[in-house]
């Protein structure tokens, strides 16, 4: 059995703020922890992390955010600004998406209307990574997500159930130079330890970042990527 993608975990230094953004922005219910969560087929929460560390670089990961038409692309740029994000300049140039950045300066972009790959998805379209193509075929065997492309050393999968596509761009790709900022949570499906050795045999290893005697697994993706693997319940 895979293990559940339960959550998208964000280190934040202000989590409230951080999650009252993205709640208004996304237009998920607001929850404690803090937390915010899915009112359609997005399949998992994001949640908001307290961590004093400062943002190094450009994120591993970030969302494309769709559009159904220029008026609403225009409408969520707005509605970003109104809550406190901004436009970002990461040398993108004269292109048809915006690039954006939330309070604490975690990249998204707003993508144009007619965009063929994300058309089938909802408002989050992808997550899109930074990654080599070992690890989009590592995650798809994690999960149990079937593969939607492979192409060109560029990979994306998705749940069966729908929600966002999670992408990984091939190389080449940025040096990991410190704790990202976004990660994923799983939740075991039973058994912590026989779903920690599955991953393990998949390619993924246990990391120490300092955690302690914790109830959960922390673990490296084949690109080094950190993920955490929680208990059933």
């Amino acid at each position: 059995m895979a293990a559940t993608l339960y959550a998208l975990s964000f280190d934040a230094n202000d989590p409230q703020r951080l999650a009252t953004f993205w709640s208004g922005v996304l237009g998920w219910e607001l929850a404690d922890g803090p937390e915010i969560l899915p009112n359609d087929d997005t399949g998992f929460r994001i949640r908001f992390l307290p961590s004093d560390a400062e943002k190094w670089g450009a994120n591993q990961m970030h969302f494309d955010l769709t559009s159904q038409s220029l008026e609403q692309q225009r409408e969520t740029v707005d509605r970003v600004l109104a809550l406190g994000g901004r436009h970002l300049d990461i040398g993108q140039g004269d292109v048809d998406h915006v690039v954006m950045a939330d309070p604490e300066g975690n990249e998204f972009c707003v993508i144009e209307p007619g965009n063929n790959f994300l058309a089938e998805c909802g408002f989050i379209g992808a997550l899109a990574s930074d990654g080599s193509q070992a690890v989009g075929y590592f995650w798809s065997e994690a999960l149990g997500f079937p593969l939607v492309w492979d192409q060109d050393e560029e990979t994306a999968i998705r749940s069966p159930q729908g929600g966002p596509k999670i992408t990984w761009g091939g190389p080449p790709h940025d040096p990991k130079l410190g704790k990202h900022r976004l990660h994923w949570d799983l939740k075991s499906d039973g058994d912590l330890q026989a779903d920690v050795e599955r991953l393990i045999a998949l390619g993924a290893k246990r990391l120490d970042i300092g955690q302690g005697d914790v109830a959960w697994a922390v673990m490296a993706d084949p690109d080094g990527n950190e993920f955490c693997v929680y208990p059933a319940g």
